[in-house]
């Protein structure tokens, strides 16, 4: 299959980097690339001779020059602010190192960028650090939500963004008509996919992720992931912290891409969040992982999407159950409300400990709640 016309070169360059990772499964990234392994270990091969400019069908001028003047640098140094406005002194002095520039300290960086009037207070503002924990490897996490929506010339744009806790590494930005769970599903359809699965995916409390009128039930959205083998967590009520790499990654996206834009419609969003991906992903310097691009800390997860969810089993131990009607679940002649989106499915009731009385439901291998029957 051909490569996909959104973006050839940044497609080329996402492979390559996910090919180079150590461990990686280099045919399986062909193939959820969509690329015959041939192809692939072309754009391998070209990459190790000629580095980015081997994934180019045209010729490239050479991105570093020995013999750059002082004041070449400093138009270097304006000309990537003026690209990226949101950019501080650190960023910017990365990304020019790694395009071949001598090494600037961000303080010079800041000291040009003053002197041409290119520093505001809202922009200091913005790069401002927040300070969090991380986990210890690629797929461990990933973060989901919806950015608060702004209007197109002609209706609304929700766009959907999926982070990767560890890297940072963006792994979906979709511009959607709406929150609804099939477009979700949909679009993480796609990303399982090309990505792999990963271990846990957090989310908030709401719609399509929760269930707002019934808080701790499961929504159905969140019955699939849990049937794909993805442990589902929320966050905890009014606590948008605990979604916090997300959170900031809607900030940096709306001040490097939304802010003072107006666009006509859905298409022309997603062809200016296709954009930014690529320089957030590959380009960017992240200050929270020691200025280097997700893309060179994240790996595809080796674990593939089931296209066929798996068959839900338990344990010997367990008594397995039907959700009814309404998502009750009777239980030694009492009814305890499960969630409706678990209705026809099979739960699985299990003693807690050596406590008389006192047992944990399951659906697969996610927690619902405790049933005591030591309690009027």
């Amino acid at each position: 299959m051909p490569w996909s016309t959104r973006d050839t070169m940044s497609l080329r360059e996402e492979f390559v980097s996910l090919a180079l990772q150590d461990g990686a499964n280099r045919r399986e990234l062909c193939r959820r690339f969509g690329i015959s392994a041939q192809t692939g270990y072309k754009w391998i091969a070209r990459y190790k001779q000629l580095g980015s400019s081997g994934l180019s069908d045209l010729s490239r001028r050479p991105q570093s020059s020995p013999a750059a003047t002082a004041q070449a640098l400093q138009q270097a140094v304006v000309a990537l602010r003026l690209q990226h406005p949101a950019w501080g002194g650190r960023k910017l002095s990365e990304r020019l190192h790694t395009l071949g520039h001598p090494r600037l300290a961000p303080s010079t960086v800041n000291s040009i960028l003053h002197r041409h009037g290119l520093i505001s207070s809202a922009a200091s503002a913005a790069a401002t650090p927040w300070q969090r924990f991380e986990r210890e490897r690629p797929n461990a996490l990933w973060q989901i939500d919806f950015k608060g929506h702004f209007p197109l010339a002609s209706g609304r744009c929700h766009p959907l963004t999926l982070l990767d806790d560890h890297s940072r590494f963006n792994l979906a930005i979709r511009a959607c008509p709406g929150e609804t769970s099939q477009a979700v599903e949909q679009h993480l359809v796609d990303v399982f996919r090309r990505y792999g699965m990963p271990e846990q995916i957090n989310a908030d409390n709401g719609a399509p992720w929760g269930v707002p009128s019934q808080p701790g039930q499961l929504s159905g959205l969140a019955v699939w992931l849990i049937r794909c083998g993805v442990r589902v967590s929320f966050s905890r009520p009014y606590h948008p912290q605990t979604n916090g790499k997300d959170e900031r990654f809607h900030r940096t996206l709306k001040a490097e891409v939304l802010q003072g834009r107006v666009f006509s419609d859905l298409g022309s969003a997603q062809q200016a969040f296709d954009l930014w991906r690529d320089v957030y992903n590959q380009q960017r310097p992240h200050q929270d992982i020691a200025m280097q691009t997700p893309m060179s800390r994240y790996q595809a997860s080796p674990r593939c999407y089931p296209e066929v969810l798996p068959e839900i089993e338990y344990g010997p131990g367990d008594t397995v159950m039907t959700v009814k009607w309404l998502g009750e679940l009777r239980f030694r002649g009492r009814r305890y409300r499960v969630s409706n989106a678990l209705r026809g499915l099979p739960v699985a009731v299990r003693p807690h400990g050596q406590t008389d009385g006192l047992f944990n439901v399951f659906f697969m291998h996610h927690w619902l709640q405790q049933i005591d029957l030591r309690a009027h």
